[in-house]
């Protein structure tokens, strides 16, 4: 049965009176007594018959009670209804009929204002998604030859499948990420073989004169499956179950037109991909890798910053923990390299190379989980700052929990790369007490993946809206997913942020095919600029005014300087979003969006001023924590860490949006907050020591020194003890303690 609460009410004005104020039924018979047609219809409404027969037709309890406060309100407030239904009222007004002669009416009524009653079966046809190998005829008529490449992280896999796409006449790579998309455009063009790249932002052509190459590395959203290659690579099939993008590696998967398909990622993935195949009546060879360097699990935490060695990279997953932890190395006189998920993919390619560079001084990295994969980074250890991780589930719903088996493997796995200076990679954890965690993680076998995404397609979201016209574009995906049908190798993926959008533009005018474009707009939605700037960009698109150069720098403000603060580089790397924004729909309306050549230019000297930025990240944290708690920046640095830092802490900021602009700048004073908290679970004769290295001082200089106080609150404080004292509110004993901690304060002042 499909989910009724989706079903928005068309609304219907009251019926008007005739052209010259006739009323044809009042004519005929008599005006109504609205008091006695109030009576009957309230009958209606409670005869058991009538409720089963609304049920047969498709009204539930829910639209049935809907429709007859509809069909009610319209009868009762209408000046004139139609000549029909006027007698049929008129008759049980006189008592001359019954009130189940109503339900004709009614039931015109209810499929008025519920259009999809009229429709239901032609509905569940176009959302059945029971047979996806059908939507790619293409791809039908040719008998495929599908090899899957299975192995761990650096175990060669991916390189086996590039060199059989590197042989062949033509081919398609398809990756997860433009920064492996455009490594193997690089690698395509570095071994004389002509290779195009296309990302949702960008199109570069091999020949001078744009004409199409043999060969083509696209991020997987952009491949095509109309076009015939002799070797396809679709790169971390895994990601088939992923809730928001595997729609994308089914599509590829079952569409692409190529004799060879070449699928690398985990094994888990193999049967899955299997009984895909035996639908299509494909058969899947399977090759699988081993880890070509050794990697070892160490017995012992890193415990302390000052252990770090040269090659270290620390994995943190909230970019609060990339500021403090970086500060934290810097102030030892270490410098570190910062990679995280929104740095723009240049900035990321300068931090990398900065890193790997044998001769740069910076030998430390400090990183998300975006160098899970994309990057090639000499690392000889990871070290994981925590194994905890905010994620979002099939449902869309936020959780908190240890990382997967799988993205531990994946991240770990980044040391010791082959064909590195390290010729072995190691892995450990900043804290004792999650090393034997880590090591259960890394040792479980990853879940198999069971089922791909799919996702509604254009076609199908307007034949639906052929038939609900009324329905905004949001409700229309809202039912479509209600009713679809799926067998057990597939579920629709995760629809929160397309509704997002859909519902942030429900006002501007567009039509369906342009409003649909506008929702699947690659954007962060916890960005409120960028959000902003997308709203600006549909509704200059639905006057059909061009958004030309001059109106993107006005409306971001372009030139920008470089960031004097963490909320100042925040914003910066929104800017740039917006400018990605832009080009990504310059190649969908190229006459709307007419300067993306200018575009492009201004986000290269952008992502500049970003590395600058990135750079020199400690001075900018020091800026925004000066800010945020005056008299603070030249604060001392203590040890880091001195305890374990707190899930439930980490979680609630997780919550709460700590990633915010507004938080970062307190953010940064995180650690310190989690040692005060920590130091009385420490052992007593620890403690002691902790306090001797905690700092000099009087309570209230060190409070101020760690952000914990501010003079304001200082004074309000003072002034509370005050009044507090002289209204003597305290008990004697209470009072005579104020007095021996006066004098001991008097003696400390001599």
């Amino acid at each position: 049965a499909p989910d009724t609460s989706l079903f928005v009410p068309v609304p219907l004005k009251p019926g008007p009176g005739g052209a010259a104020g006739e009323d044809v039924g009042a004519e005929l018979t008599r005006p109504l007594d609205k008091g006695e047609v109030l009576k009957n219809l309230n009958k209606f409404y409670k005869r058991k018959e009538i409720q089963r027969l609304a049920g047969e037709n498709g009204l539930d309890a829910r639209l049935f009670h809907q429709a007859f406060i509809s069909f009610r309100k319209y009868i009762m407030e209408s000046s004139s209804v139609s000549a029909d239904l006027h007698i049929i009222l008129n008759d049980l007004c006189c008592d001359a009929g019954h009130v189940d002669d109503l339900f004709p009416f009614f039931l015109r009524h209810a499929k008025q204002i519920f259009p999809m009653l009229d429709c239901m079966d032609d509905l569940r046809k176009i959302s059945d998604l029971r047979l996806p190998p059908n939507w790619y005829p293409d791809a039908r008529a040719i008998q495929r030859k599908i090899i899957f490449h299975a192995g761990p992280t650096n175990s060669g896999k991916t390189y086996h499948a590039i060199q059989r796409f590197l042989s062949a006449k033509s081919g398609i790579y398809c990756g997860p990420l433009k920064l492996l998309a455009h490594e193997i455009f690089q690698k395509s063009n570095d071994a004389k073989v002509p290779c195009d790249l296309v990302t949702g932002e960008e199109r570069v052509y091999a020949s001078e004169d744009a004409r199409q190459a043999p060969h083509v590395a696209c991020t997987i959203e952009m491949c095509s499956t109309n076009t015939p290659y002799e070797v396809a690579v679709i790169d971390e099939i895994q990601m088939i179950r992923d809730p928001a993008r595997g729609w994308a590696w089914t599509r590829a998967l079952l569409g692409l037109c190529a004799e060879e398909i070449h699928v690398c990622g985990e094994a888990a993935a193999i049967d899955l991909v299997t009984e895909l195949m035996y639908t299509t009546g494909e058969e899947v060879e399977v090759r699988n890798y081993e880890r070509l360097t050794p990697l070892t699990v160490l017995d012992y935490a890193l415990e302390s910053l000052d252990n770090l060695r040269p090659g270290d990279c620390i994995v943190c997953f909230s970019k609060n923990d990339i500021y403090s932890v970086s500060r934290q190395i810097e102030a030892r006189g270490l410098e570190c390299a910062v990679i995280y998920g929104s740095l723009p993919p240049g900035t990321k390619l300068e931090q990398a190379k900065k890193f790997n560079d044998p001769n740069d001084p910076c030998k430390i990295l400090v990183a998300t989980d975006a160098i899970g994969m994309g990057l090639n980074l000499c690392i000889r250890r990871i070290i994981f700052n925590s194994i905890v991780k905010p994620s979002v589930n099939e449902k869309g719903e936020k959780e908190i929990d240890s990382i997967p088996t799988s993205q531990a493997l994946q991240i770990a796995g980044r040391a010791g790369r082959f064909g590195s200076s390290f010729k072995q990679g190691e892995v450990t954890t900043m804290y004792r007490e999650d090393l034997l965690r880590l090591r259960e993680i890394l040792g479980e076998a990853v879940p198999p993946v069971r089922a791909a995404g799919l996702h509604p397609t254009p076609e199908q979201i307007e034949m639906f809206a052929y038939h609900l016209p009324d329905a905004t574009l949001s409700n229309l995906i809202d039912i479509f997913v209600s009713l679809s049908q799926v067998d057990g190798m597939y579920f629709v993926c995760n629809i929160d942020d397309f509704k997002f959008l859909a519902d942030m533009i429900q006002h501007i005018p567009l039509n369906l095919r342009s409003r649909y474009v506008f929702c699947t707009a690659p954007l962060n939605r916890k960005e409120p600029f960028v959000c902003t700037m997308l709203l600006k960009f549909a509704r200059q698109f639905s006057r059909n005014e061009p958004l030309t150069f001059d109106w993107l720098c006005r409306h971001t403000k372009w030139p920008l300087a470089a960031p004097k603060n963490i909320k100042e580089l925040v914003h910066l790397e929104a800017v740039h979003d917006v400018f990605d924004l832009y080009l990504w729909l310059s190649y969908r309306f190229m006459d709307m969006f007419p300067d993306a050549a200018l575009v492009r230019d201004i986000q290269k000297q952008l992502d500049d001023i970003i590395q600058v930025g990135v750079c020199n990240i400690t001075k900018l944290i020091r800026a925004s924590q000066a800010a945020a708690v005056p008299g603070t920046a030249d604060a001392s640095s203590e040890d880091f860490p001195r305890s374990r830092t707190r899930r439930e802490g980490r979680a609630a900021s997780e919550r709460r949006g700590a990633t915010s602009p507004e938080a970062l700048s307190v953010a940064v004073e995180a650690p310190a907050l989690r040692r005060a908290r920590n130091l009385r679970g420490a052992q007593a004769g620890t403690r002691q020591e902790q306090l001797k290295s905690y700092g000099h001082g009087s309570l209230a200089n060190r409070l101020l020194r760690e952000g914990l106080l501010t003079q304001e609150m200082l004074r309000q404080l003072e002034s509370e003890w005050q009044d507090q004292h002289r209204n003597g509110r305290y008990g004697s004993g209470s009072k005579r303690d104020d007095q021996h901690g006066s004098k001991e304060t008097g003696k400390r002042r001599k």
